[in-house]
């Protein structure tokens, strides 16, 4: 393997240990994001040195993420799979997972702390009014995240692109 494309495996998966997702799990989807062809687990495992129970595992993972998908080959009949290569849709797809896995369970936790609060659980009027701050911060970008979902991807990317103009004709940032 070429040396630009197993530095870019082996720092994808230090990002992705640093983002909470298991090494080899990000390992493998950067190996199948760069790979011209459809890979079997035999394949992977050899490539990145990596158990083949663990190759399995992890593309289990990814498969429910929806970031890789398993391909049929004509003639042979083990699995190959093929990673999703179109960045933005990739985004969009780990944000729904961070989302269900992070955002609404910690919506709904702060929910229950502010009504046992109000119910008469012993919190001060600050400790409730920063759960409060917080839960509407979360709902906020809760809300944020569907309205972007219905954004076209390529609007999408014009408007993350706009930031950099909206910040400078606002004047942010300047001294």
């Amino acid at each position: 393997m070429p040396a630009p494309l197993r530095r870019f495996i082996l720092q994808w998966g230090d990002l992705g240990g640093q983002w909470g997702v298991n090494r080899s799990v990000a390992q493998i989807q950067a190996l199948l994001y760069v790979s011209e062809q459809p890979m079997h687990a035999e394949q992977i495992a050899d490539i990145l040195g990596i158990a083949r129970s663990n190759v399995s595992n992890s593309l289990r993972e990814l498969q429910s993420w929806r970031l890789i998908q398993r391909v049929p080959i004509a003639g042979d009949r083990r699995d190959h799979f093929t990673a999703e290569t179109d960045v933005w849709e990739m985004a969009m797809r780990i944000a729904a997972v961070r989302k269900q896995r992070e955002i609404d369970p910690a919506i709904s936790t702060l929910t229950i702390c502010l009504e046992e609060s109000r119910a008469g659980a012993k919190i001060s009027d600050q400790q409730h009014a920063r759960l409060e701050r917080l839960l509407e911060f979360t709902r906020t970008m809760d809300r944020w995240y569907v309205q972007m979902l219905k954004v076209p991807t390529g609007t999408l990317h014009k408007l993350v692109r706009m930031g950099d103009r909206v910040v400078g004709m606002l004047g942010i940032g300047k001294k």
